[in-house]
């Protein structure tokens, strides 16, 4: 077992987290009324065709969401409309205009741990890892990140009340659950529709602008459309950036053998955070519904069957890699699948690499004695299909 997941005894009815290998690599979960994939080649082998595994999972899961809620949402699309889509919105992830970020984020960087400088403790979370991201991708789409707490409230939303295995599985009140939820994200969409109301009529240099302008095959994105990307990338695009330095530090701060090694060796950062990825996948699992019978470890599948490939598995296959349970800042090749694999790969990876290593570096760079409070242990978001620090108190010497 990861040390980490054994001090802080994160998620404890994930088996594989705590080095226990599934007896077959793909089974049928009653519980789910899911398929469930747990091997690299097989979560690889569902990811990778999207003609068998389709996307378009919303209306085979238990709990039907608002459709208002899809429109746009092209993690629930199958190419060619997925390719039109990724198009469009990809244009702004490009490596140059990644790259021209790095200032931007470097600066935001210094003035949230400036704001820190003088407290006994800080929380990292809060502090650090959210805010990050968020400031980066409020100013990419042109709105105020001063409106952190609206932001934070819809994502925290999402990851505590609106899981993806709720929707897969339903049960008794999660229909109540999961629609009081989308009622409290209202206010967001209100707000998003605002800005996009008044880019068409005053537009900026800015990512939300260049979405209601943009056009793909004579075709342009609906106001509901913008508001949903806008949404997506501006709160689910940040939780991989947000979960991503909450566990690599915590990962650090569980082995401090490493984290001096990392410190004295800044070439293993980047190691050091796909490593993270690895153990402690923010997205655990995806899910894909099949549209012809298809047979995947060895297990036949019929058409039209939930699919439910398990990332957080997969990156533990021993199979694929030596000492699976063990932190290996120094990994290589750490050929994990965190960011997918096929024509879903994720479009924010280079963002979210970028936010990460100026982060780790930055708090190695500040806090050289860094170490969790052991007085205040930390706490894991709850949903068991994201592996994510919630909060994180760190000790400023």
């Amino acid at each position: 077992m990861s040390l980490v997941i054994e001090r802080w005894n994160v998620h404890p009815n994930s088996p594989w987290l705590r080095g226990v290998r599934p007896q077959q690599p793909v089974e049928y979960v009653e519980a789910l009324g899911s398929w469930c994939a747990y091997g690299y080649d097989e979560v690889q082998q569902i990811l990778g065709d999207h003609e068998t595994f389709s996307a378009r999972t919303a209306a085979y899961a238990a709990v039907q969401v608002d459709e208002k809620f899809q429109q746009g949402d092209i993690s629930q699309m199958d190419p060619p409309e997925q390719t039109r889509y990724r198009r469009l919105i990809g244009r702004a992830f490009s490596p140059r205009v990644i790259a021209d970020l790095e200032p931007q984020i470097e600066k935001i960087t210094s003035e949230l741990l400036d704001a820190v400088r003088d407290k006994e403790t800080f929380e990292l979370v809060a502090d650090l890892a959210y805010p990050l991201p968020v400031r980066v991708i409020a100013d990419l789409l042109g709105v105020d990140s001063e409106d952190f707490d609206l932001f934070k409230g819809a994502a925290f939303d999402i990851i505590e009340n609106m899981a993806g295995l709720d929707f897969v599985a339903g049960g008794e009140g999660v229909d109540d659950q999961i629609h009081s939820a989308e009622q409290r994200l209202q206010p967001l969409l209100d707000y998003m529709h605002g800005q996009v109301t008044e880019r068409r009529k005053h537009p900026r240099e800015d990512l939300l602008t260049y979405l209601t302008q943009a056009e793909e095959d004579g075709q342009r994105l609906t106001d509901t459309e913008v508001v949903n990307i806008s949404n997506v990338l501006l709160i689910t695009g940040h939780i991989t950036s947000t979960m991503m330095v909450g566990n690599t530090m915590a990962c650090l701060d569980a082995e401090p053998d490493k984290l001096a090694r990392v410190r004295d060796d800044r070439s293993l950062v980047p190691g050091a955070i796909e490593e993270a990825l690895r153990l402690l996948p923010p997205a655990a699992t995806l899910s894909r519904v099949t549209t012809r019978e298809v047979e995947i470890g060895g297990v036949t599948v019929p058409a039209e069957q939930m699919v439910l490939p398990w990332v957080s598995a997969a990156n533990r296959d021993p199979r694929k890699f030596a000492d699976p349970d063990v932190f290996l800042p120094d990994r290589s090749p750490n050929d994990h699948i965190v960011f997918g694999h096929g024509v879903h790969y994720c479009l924010g990876t280079r963002l979210a690499r970028l936010e990460g290593r100026i982060a780790v570096n930055a708090l190695l760079d500040r806090f050289p004695d860094f170490r969790a409070d052991p007085g205040r242990p930390i706490v894991f978001f709850p949903s068991e299909d994201m592996v994510g620090v919630r909060s994180m108190h760190v000790l400023c010497p």
